[in-house]
C-alpha cells in the first residue's frame, strides 16, 4: 500500500515531466499519452515487487519508449516489417540520466512554446498547454474559458492534429523569435496559476500542486529570457502566492482580503515578488503583468486593510485599462474605486458592465453587485444578486461564502 502511494505521489509531481520528454522521443501527443499511461501501469506492476528505483522518472522514460515502440510493432499488422523497424528505430533512446534533471526541464519548455505555437488559434495555443502541459482536465479549461467542455475538447483535437499535419518542431524558438511568442505563454502560465490559486470548481478553494507549477514555469521563462513583463508575471504570482495560508479557515472556508490575517502572508514571497516589480518597472517597458503585480504589492505594502492606497490602486487599474481593455479588469477597478470613493460609485460602474451584456454570466460580477448593495443597505437588491452570483459558481468555499452574506442580510 505504501508502494502505491509513493507511485501515486509521482504521478502527481512527475507526470507531466515524463510526458513531455516521450513527446520529444516520439514525437506524437497521443502516442506519448498512451505511452506515460501504460509506463505507470507497469510500474504499479513492478515496484512493489522489486522496489521504487532510484531515479523514478528515468525508468518511467525508458518504459513509455519501450512500451511505444512495442505498440506501433503490435498494431503494424499491415506494413512491412522493415517500415514498422525504421519507424521503431527512429525513436531516440535518450533516456535521462540521474544527473540530468535540467533537460527534462527543457522538454517542459519545448512542449510550452510547441502548445504555442502561432500556427494555433491563441484560444487553441492555451487550451492545450493547460491540458498536455499541466494536466488541468477538460472541464477545468472549460470553465476558465467559460466554454462548453465539447466545444473544447474538439480545440485540443483539433490543435494536435494541426501539430502533427503541418509539422511544428518540438523545440524552444530561437533567440530573436522569443518575444514574439512570449505573450501566448505567460498567459497560459498565468491561467494555469490561477485555475491553482482559486480553483473553477470543487470542495478545496486552492490547488497548490498547479500554482506550485505556474511559479516554476515562470521562474524558468525567466531564466531563459530575463524580459521585464516575465519578472512581472512572476513577481505577480509570488504576491499573490503569499496570502494563500490566510485565505481560508482551518475549515477551508474563504476569507475575503480585508478579513484575512496579514501576519500569516508569507514574507519571503512578499520581498521577492516586491524586488521583482520594481526591477520590471525600472526597466520603463511597463506590460500588463507588471501593473497588476505593482497593485498586488500595494496591497502587500499595507499594515491593515484600511491603510490601503486605493487612490494609487485606482490609478494603476487605469493604466491597466489602456493597454488590456478588458470587462474583466473593468470589474476590479469598479472595486477599487469603491473602496475609494464608496460603493455607490462602483455599483454604477459594475450596473454598467453587467447590463452591457460583458459579465451576464460571471459569478465575481453579481457577487461585487451584491456586496456594494449590501453595503448600501439594499437588502432585496443584495438577495438577489447574491442570488445570481451563487448560480453561477462552482466552488463549494465560494458558495458557502455567498450563503454566509445571505444569511446576514436577515439580520439587516
Amino acid at each position: 500500500m505504501q508502494t502505491n502511494a509513493s507511485i501515486e505521489d509521482i504521478y502527481r509531481s512527475e507526470s507531466r515531466r515524463v510526458f513531455a520528454t516521450l513527446v520529444r522521443l516520439l514525437g506524437d501527443f497521443d502516442l506519448a499519452e498512451e505511452a506515460l499511461q501504460d509506463a505507470f501501469k507497469a510500474a504499479i506492476e513492478q515496484w512493489p515487487r522489486d522496489g521504487i528505483p532510484a531515479q523514478p522518472v528515468a525508468w518511467l522514460v525508458s518504459a513509455g519508449r519501450f512500451k511505444a515502440i512495442d505498440g506501433i510493432r503490435r498494431r503494424a499488422r499491415f506494413t512491412s516489417y522493415e517500415d514498422v523497424a525504421e519507424v521503431a528505430d527512429a525513436i531516440p533512446d535518450e533516456t535521462p540520466a540521474p544527473d540530468q534533471r535540467e533537460h527534462l526541464e527543457d522538454d517542459r519548455l519545448r512542449l510550452i512554446f510547441t502548445c504555442c505555437h502561432p500556427s494555433l488559434a491563441p484560444d487553441a495555443q492555451i487550451a492545450l498547454t493547460l491540458r498536455e502541459v499541466c494536466g488541468l482536465s477538460t472541464e477545468e479549461i472549460a470553465h476558465a474559458f467559460l466554454t462548453p467542455a465539447p466545444t473544447l475538447a474538439q480545440r485540443i483535437v483539433r490543435a494536435k492534429a494541426k501539430i502533427r499535419d503541418a509539422r511544428i518542431p518540438y523545440q524552444v524558438p530561437e533567440r530573436d523569435e522569443l518575444p514574439a511568442r512570449l505573450y501566448s505563454v505567460l498567459r497560459v502560465v498565468y491561467l494555469v496559476f490561477n485555475e491553482g490559486y482559486s480553483a473553477s470548481s470543487g470542495v478545496s478553494l486552492t490547488r497548490h500542486d498547479l500554482s506550485q507549477e505556474a511559479i516554476r514555469l515562470a521562474r524558468l521563462l525567466l531564466e531563459l529570457l530575463p524580459e521585464p513583463e516575465v519578472a512581472g508575471l512572476l513577481a505577480l504570482m509570488l504576491l499573490h502566492e503569499s496570502r494563500r495560508s490566510a485565505r481560508s479557515t482551518a475549515d477551508g472556508d474563504l476569507v475575503p482580503l480585508d478579513e484575512q490575517d496579514r501576519s500569516l502572508w508569507n514574507a519571503e514571497l512578499i520581498a521577492e515578488g516586491s524586488a521583482l516589480v520594481g526591477h520590471a518597472v525600472s526597466s520603463r517597458r511597463i506590460g500588463a503583468y507588471t501593473l497588476q503585480a505593482a497593485i498586488s504589492a500595494v496591497h502587500a505594502q499595507a499594515p491593515r486593510a484600511d491603510a490601503t492606497d486605493w487612490q494609487q490602486i485606482v490609478g494603476l487599474y487605469d493604466a491597466l485599462l489602456r493597454l488590456e481593455p478588458t470587462p474583466v479588469i473593468e470589474l476590479n477597478r469598479a472595486v477599487a474605486v469603491a473602496m475609494h470613493q464608496g460603493p455607490e460609485a462602483g455599483l454604477v460602474l459594475v450596473d454598467g458592465l453587467i447590463a452591457g451584456g460583458h459579465l451576464h454570466n460571471y459569478h465575481l460580477a453579481y457577487a461585487a453587485q451584491a456586496d456594494f448593495h449590501r453595503r448600501l443597505g439594499h437588502v432585496a437588491e443584495a438577495r438577489a444578486a447574491y442570488g445570481k452570483a451563487l448560480a453561477l459558481t462552482q466552488q463549494e468555499p465560494e458558495q458557502r461564502f455567498l450563503h454566509r452574506r445571505l444569511a446576514g442580510l436577515a439580520e439587516q
